[in-house]
């Protein structure tokens, strides 16, 4: 998922003010996916939601003292959630896997029973007892009945957590935090670029008298 695009960054600029602007963009870009990653369905969503939380939480570690308590806790929130998401997704890479698995055992004993019948009109029941890994199903379908029910769990952890800490206004407080921290910069440049205006002319009468 490719990050969202940052506007207004300042290079002379202080860092508390970038690191504002940064951690808003990362705010909503997380909340942004909640809508369709809080649906079992949405498991795009719920991966690339683990990523906006990894990139959430990276910019706070950085930078957390800048928004006080509010960036401390969001920094750990978003480490939680990370982690909840992460653990989801395991789980959605290993499903495939072990389906693949029994879909290749499958097929490589229908072609071991069907070479062992011979030349017959019909296949006799008995055969399939005989199949090469006829051990090995009842361990693969028992792995994804573990890791569909861990699946499930884990949806209910990530929802839970996520209501909870919409509710405690986790994201909020940051959000509001890093809004403050613009503001102030903001008039305190504007308040420097109203000195330096009004000092400007008295510079220009001094260099005309001395001159």
């Amino acid at each position: 998922m490719k990050a969202r695009r940052v506007k207004k960054l300042d290079p002379a600029g202080t860092l508390a003010e970038n690191a504002a602007r940064i951690v808003r963009v990362r705010v909503d870009e997380l909340r942004s996916f909640a809508p369709k990653a809080l649906k079992p369905g949405g498991v795009k969503q719920q991966h690339d939601m683990r990523i906006a939380a990894k990139r959430l939480r990276y910019v706070l570690e950085a930078t957390e003292f800048c928004f006080g308590r509010p960036g401390q806790t969001a920094r750990r929130r978003a480490r939680d959630l990370q982690e909840i998401l992460g653990e989801l997704h395991d789980c959605d890479v290993m499903l495939p896997r072990v389906e693949r698995h029994l879909q290749e055992f499958r097929d490589a004993d229908s072609s071991a029973v069907r070479e062992r019948a011979g030349e017959v009109d019909d296949l006799e029941p008995g055969l399939a007892a005989l199949a090469p890994h006829r051990t090995a199903y009842r361990g693969l379908e028992i792995l994804m009945v573990y890791l569909q029910a861990r699946r499930e769990l884990l949806f209910e952890r990530f929802q839970s957590f996520w209501t909870e800490h919409e509710r405690a206004g986790t994201w909020d407080r940051l959000d509001r935090a890093a809004e403050q921290l613009i503001l102030l910069r903001g008039g305190h440049r504007t308040g420097a670029d109203r000195a330096g205006f009004a000092a400007a002319p008295n510079a220009r009468e001094r260099t005309v008298s001395g001159a």
